[in-house]
């Protein structure tokens, strides 16, 4: 077979569209394929609309992964700092919020209008509004899209995962990853909110209600805002720790955190009339949720092994959710393409010379806040430069 490009990239996201630019500006002959008729559906919605382009917090034990070492490579040649270059050159406002978190002033258009830029600065050719149908011969990749074929010694995988359908994501990098032969550890929602059953009567009648909380599941905690729905749980640290959660795991909330354990003790000493209510200084309806069954009101009326009791449970208390809000609401995948398949210096496939994987379709994922995004921009910089 003739090639008509040195590389085909199937994902006009984040990774896809940056991974292009930069071939394409190499002088590489680029294909940018997408099933949908536009580019960056996700980017557009992201960050609410202003995209949570970066995080200068990033660092490699900020995302999970069966191998916790394969993102380094790609993370420490690209960095923060590089994409807010970037960014600065196209005249893009921007500002940080917390944890280091960066959104652009305006709209996340702005960022999908800087990477198709940077694509027509590499004369990338785009095939938009066709399922590519891909097939191999052992030495070039054959791309169908509607009636046009297209042929090149390179592939990239970067169409990300399931999550979020309506803006017509799907499994696709997994079934090409299974035609390849390559492993893929288990997809499943994350970032996402979780569920409560029946039985959790404590939370029924808290929608709406947030507060300040320490979420824990396993030896992963976050320390951000919880937000009861009426489904189940929400909030930043609920989303977070959604990455950690498995079927069958319990959730710890600290509603108290930062508080040593003999603080109602000490409050109690120095301001023996005030109430466990008060001293809480969180929403009425939660502090009556938690407080219902506990015989403590006016700290001085309180025997100590009540409140250390009270103390203890406000600070680690435990449930099991019954699921999450899924692929539906989740903001991204865990799992992937399995790292074990690709190198860390390229995301070349060990198994297939010339296919590679980026983005959200390999088994990397940020926790919420950017990370994500630096994953694309670093893993599509790496294969890029590589193409």
């Amino acid at each position: 077979m003739t090639p008509t490009h040195d590389a085909i990239i199937l994902g006009a996201g984040a990774a896809g569209m940056f991974c292009a630019g930069i071939a394409g500006q190499r002088g590489r002959r680029v294909l940018l394929v997408d099933h949908a008729a536009q580019p960056g559906a996700k980017i557009v919605i992201s960050g609410g609309g202003r995209c949570n382009f970066t995080n200068l917090g990033t660092a490699p034990d900020r995302f999970v992964s069966a191998n916790p070492h394969f993102a380094k490579s790609a993370l420490g040649r690209y960095t923060p700092s590089d994409f807010v270059a970037l960014v600065e050159r196209y005249g893009i406002a921007w500002h940080e919020k917390t944890l280091g978190q960066l959104f652009c002033d305006g709209s996340a258009r702005q960022i999908v209008a800087m990477l198709v830029a940077e694509c027509d600065a590499g004369a990338v050719d785009w095939a938009m509004g066709h399922e590519p149908q891909v097939e191999h011969d052992g030495t070039h990749f054959r791309v169908t899209t509607g009636d046009r074929v297209s042929i090149a010694p390179r592939l990239v995988v970067a169409t990300g995962g399931p999550s979020i359908p309506k803006l017509g994501a799907t499994d696709l990098a997994y079934r090409l990853a299974r035609q390849f032969g390559l492993k893929v550890v288990e997809p499943r929602p994350a970032l996402v909110p979780l569920t409560l059953g029946p039985d959790q009567a404590l939370f029924r009648d808290l929608a709406g209600v947030s507060a300040t909380v320490e979420a824990r599941v396993g030896t992963a905690r976050f320390r951000e805002a919880a937000l009861f729905t009426h489904r189940g749980l929400s909030g930043p640290a609920i989303l977070q720790v959604s990455s950690y959660w498995r079927h069958g795991d319990e959730v710890a909330i600290d509603f108290t955190p930062g508080r040593d354990p003999d603080w109602l003790l000490a409050l109690k000493r120095s301001e023996p009339r005030t109430t466990l209510r008060r001293a809480l200084a969180l929403p009425d309806r939660l502090t009556d949720a938690l407080t219902a069954d506990m015989p403590v009101d006016r700290l001085a009326d309180a025997p100590d092994k009540a409140l250390r009791a009270a103390a203890q449970r406000l600070s680690d208390w435990r449930f099991a959710p019954s699921g999450t809000e899924g692929h539906a609401k989740a903001e991204v995948t865990v799992g992937g393409i399995s790292t074990a398949e690709l190198s860390s210096r390229d995301l070349e496939s060990r198994k297939v010379p010339g296919l590679h994987a980026i983005g959200e379709a390999v088994d990397v994922t940020g926790w919420l806040g950017g990370y994500n995004f630096q994953w694309a921009w670093a893993s599509g910089s790496a294969t890029g430069h590589a193409l």
